[in-house]
C-alpha cells in the first residue's frame, strides 16, 4: 500500500530522483537512501532494497521516531530484535521494510533545523574518503562556494558496520561536534564508505551533496599536483559570516 502523495512525500521523491541520477554518480542499484520529517513523532524513509532513481510512493516507509532511536539504546541488540523493531516502527503494517540505515535517520531528522537526509555514496568523495586524506577532506575548505553550501567544517565519522553500529557513531560524533561548533553540521563524511547532506528543506540537501561531490573532485585533482591549498580558517569564518552570502544561502534554500 502506497502512501497519501502528500507535499513532503513528493518532495522526498524528487530528492530521491535527482539523487539516482546516473550520470551523477552518486548511487546505483540499491544504495544511498533519503528521509524527510513529517512531525515531532513521524518521518519517512526509503524503504530497503529500493532505488533512489526510480523511488515511488510504494517504496517509501512512515516510521515512528521513538520506536527506532530506541533500537540505537542497546548496541548489543540481536540482529532479529532489530528486525521486529524496525517493522514494528512502521505506521502502516502493509509498508515495505524500512532502510538498514533508519535509525541514524531518526536521529538525525530530531536535530535543530533538519526535515530532510539525504545518504549517498559518490565516486569522487569515496575516492577521498577511502584514502589517508578523509579528514582532512571534512575538516578544511578549498573554495568560497563550499563553505557556503556545505559550511565551515563536516562531521568525519571512522569507518562503522552499516546499520546500528554506524548509527551509533553517527551520533557520537555528530553531538560532539555540535557541543564543540556550536551549530548542526550540513554534511557528515563517513570513512570508506559516503556522505550525508541534511538541511532544512530537500534542495538544500542536494545543494550540499552536489556541491561535496564538486569539491572532493577538486580535493581529488589538487592532490595530484601537491596540494590542496587550503583556505585559512580566518577565511572560512570570513566567507560565512558575510550578509551576501547569507543571502545566497536564502536564494539557495540552504538557510
Amino acid at each position: 500500500m502506497g502512501l497519501i502523495m502528500n507535499d513532503k512525500t513528493k518532495e522526498l521523491l524528487q530528492l530521491s530522483h535527482e539523487m539516482g541520477l546516473e550520470d551523477r554518480q552518486l548511487a546505483i542499484l540499491g544504495e544511498g537512501n533519503t528521509s524527510a520529517k513529517l512531525d515531532d513523532e513521524k518521518f519517512l524513509v526509503k524503504a530497503s532494497g529500493s532505488s533512489l532513481r526510480t523511488l515511488t510512493d510504494q517504496d517509501v516507509t512512515a516510521c515512528r521516531f521513538d520506536t527506532v532511536i530506541q533500537i540505537m539504546d542497546d548496541p548489543n541488540i540481536a540482529d532479529e530484535d532489530l528486525n521486529k523493531a524496525l517493522m514494528d516502527s512502521r505506521v502502516d503494517k502493509d509498508s515495505k521494510k524500512p532502510s538498514l540505515e533508519t535509525m541514524f535517520h531518526a536521529w538525525l531528522l530530531k536535530l535543530e533545523g533538519v526535515n530532510f537526509v539525504g545518504h549517498c555514496h559518490p565516486v569522487s568523495c569515496n575516492q577521498v574518503l577511502c584514502s589517508p586524506r578523509g579528514e582532512d577532506f571534512a575538516a578544511k575548505r578549498s573554495c568560497p562556494d563550499e563553505v557556503v553550501c556545505c559550511g565551515m567544517e563536516s562531521v568525519f565519522v571512522g569507518y562503522a558496520d552499516p546499520g546500528l553500529p554506524l548509527a551509533i557513531e553517527i551520533a557520537k560524533a555528530t553531538d560532539q561536534f555540535i557541543n564543540t561548533r556550536g551549530y548542526t553540521p550540513r554534511l557528515i563524511c563517513l570513512k570508506n564508505h559516503g556522505i550525508i547532506g541534511l538541511g532544512q528543506s530537500w534542495a538544500s540537501v542536494l545543494a550540499t551533496i552536489l556541491m561535496a561531490d564538486k569539491a572532493a573532485k577538486i580535493f581529488a585533482g589538487a592532490a595530484q599536483m601537491g596540494g590542496p591549498i587550503f583556505l585559512p580558517q580566518s577565511e572560512v569564518e570570513r566567507i560565512a559570516g558575510r550578509s551576501d552570502e547569507a543571502y545566497r544561502q536564502k536564494q539557495l534554500k540552504l538557510a
